[in-house]
């Protein structure tokens, strides 16, 4: 197994590559989507499987319950909460899903969400609609927006909401949003979520490990971040935050498993049996209710204090990581910008020397110098059609597979196309400057319409490798 040296950390860019992966021909710009785990990570998982295998019934019945335990509690220290207040689940999806499918909606309530929300989740309320009364109300925006039209915004569809008669009781909001991969002002949101007696449900996918985190003073109500995105675990690991002021909605995992509470038919009967224990009683059956929850891999969880060692002795820590990649993903932004004469997403009409508060994270969101047709578009290379724009999409993402062996999200928001880049430790400003010279390329084959695909002969690897 590698060992890692305590007394050592390696320094941030190039040199960090020896601890992962990736092939030497790949540049890896894209973490924020499916993570990637270092090598010392992988090996811990490894070793557990091979734990299991040998002595399945003893590993699963005792010691990984042990093991998931302290997990448990060296994630709880990162997010600032108490440890019976945490629990894991396979991802940040699963765990909104299992709070609204918990909420037990009745008839005339509604949750509130945003035009962004991540597609999957999205889907997700779709479904609670097929099997309950749940209605639910979408905030439309678009980006670039203030923060104070945001809320407005918010605040209108609630006022409308309670007009109609319906009783909203929970609003679903991000930490940091996919794509356009900026920061979303989630802890206003919180605040107002708690003035206006709504449950906060925060979808932190990014969130833990990208920024700072401190749910004893942030108090949401419910809030998911994947483990395994920022912060180096295997993929399938989320972390969950329930107060213990909200533990009694929550009786059942999904799929439904051996922690199940059982409750009577009635909302009002479930308020006098599972309300009627202690706090302690039903924090002792939340945690439990996550730890059979049925016959799968939790190596993935117990590989969480491997990971927050490889960051605190390698890496140097929380804060000299989202720090590097902070600026990293800000400075890198800037120069793609300038490389296709174009801006980088932030809110509108900032101060000469204000910062932009959507881009205090680690991934910067750059618009692609091309529009659809018939939008006033200024300093567009090319227009297309909105069928030729969903093809654009398309040609971008293979050729950057298939001819530069790197890969970027390419999508449309608004009237033009934009691209997310994800910082990240092994990653450095040359890697962006490439990666600016291939989007160049690719922005002027598309403004001409030139959708060919000749992938026959790829560039040359990344110099900066």
């Amino acid at each position: 197994m590698t060992v890692i040296n305590n007394s050592e950390p390696t320094a941030f860019g190039k040199p960090m590559l020896k601890h992962w992966l990736f092939d030497p021909s790949y540049t890896n710009l894209n973490h924020g989507s499916y993570g990637a785990n270092p090598i010392v990570v992988r090996e811990k998982q490894r070793a557990l499987h091979d734990l299991i295998d040998k002595r399945p019934d003893p590993y699963i019945r005792i010691d990984q319950k042990k093991l998931l335990a302290q997990a448990r509690e060296e994630v709880a220290a990162i997010i600032h909460a108490p440890k019976d207040e945490v629990v894991f689940v396979r991802n940040a999806t699963s765990g909104v899903y299992t709070v609204l499918y918990n909420l037990n909606f009745q008839k005339d309530e509604a949750i509130i969400y945003f035009q962004t929300v991540y597609g999957a989740v999205e889907y997700g309320f779709v479904s609670l609609q097929e099997h309950s009364p749940l209605q639910t109300r979408k905030v439309p925006y678009e980006f670039p927006i203030a923060e104070d039209e945001l809320e407005r915004r918010f605040r209108d569809v609630l006022s409308k909401a309670r007009a109609d008669g319906l009783n909203v009781r929970a609003a679903v909001f991000d930490a940091i949003v996919s794509n356009p991969g900026v920061r979303f002002p989630f802890e206003r949101f919180v605040k107002i979520c708690r003035e206006e007696s709504i449950l906060s449900v925060i979808d932190g996918a990014h969130g833990i490990g990208i920024i700072p985190l401190n749910m004893e003073e942030l108090q949401p109500d419910f809030f998911v971040s994947n483990c395994h995105k920022w912060l180096y675990t295997p993929r399938g690991s989320a972390v969950l935050y329930v107060p213990k002021r909200n533990q009694h909605f929550i009786r059942t995992t999904l799929p439904t498993s051996w922690g199940f509470i059982p409750g009577p038919k009635t909302p009002e009967d479930i308020s006098s049996s599972i309300r009627s224990m202690s706090l302690e009683d039903q924090s002792a059956r939340f945690q439990q209710l996550f730890v059979e929850t049925a016959t799968d891999d939790d190596s993935t969880y117990v590989c969480v204090p491997t990971a927050l060692k490889f960051r605190r002795e390698v890496c140097g820590g929380e804060e000299a990581i989202m720090s590097y990649n902070q600026t990293l993903a800000n400075e890198a932004g800037d120069l793609i910008a300038a490389a296709l004469g174009t801006d980088v997403l932030q809110e509108p009409d900032l101060k000469p020397g204000e910062k932009s508060n959507m881009r205090q994270c680690c991934m910067t969101t750059i618009r692609l110098p091309i529009g659809v047709a018939g939008a006033d578009l200024v300093g567009a290379w090319g227009t297309l059609s909105s069928e030729e724009m969903d093809l654009a999409v398309v040609h971008l993402q293979q050729s950057l597979v298939a001819k530069y062996d790197t890969f970027l999200p390419i999508f449309r928001h608004g009237p033009w196309l934009w691209t997310r880049i994800s910082a990240q430790v092994y990653l450095e400003k040359s890697d962006f400057e490439w990666a600016a010279g291939v989007l160049r390329e690719l922005c002027e084959k598309v403004a001409r319409k030139d959708f060919s695909e000749d992938f026959t002969e790829k560039k040359p690897q990344n110099a900066a490798k």
